[in-house]
């Protein structure tokens, strides 16, 4: 199982790479309206993403769960 740490290290290059933000750093609480290219495409495509590199899928009820970076990680975790 990997430490919510390994999951951070990892989701991180992901989120920068998506929003274009070199700078970005994920924490708990942190949502779409915190960060200004986090739209519902660039969401789409970081789930997407995710799910790539983690090798797991999301089901609707997941999105549905996932208010902030903290939620998605829990989530994460629970598929791993």
């Amino acid at each position: 199982i990997m430490e919510k740490a390994e999951i951070v290290k990892e989701l991180t290059p992901v989120f920068r790479k998506v929003l274009n933000n070199d700078k970005l750093v994920l924490t708990d609480a942190l949502n779409a309206l915190d960060v200004e290219n986090w739209d519902s495409l660039s969401h789409m495509l970081l789930i997407a993403e995710i799910e790539t590199k983690f090798a797991i899928k999301f089901r609707l009820k997941d999105l549905n769960k996932m208010a902030n970076v903290g939620d998605m990680i829990t989530i994460i975790s629970s598929k791993l």
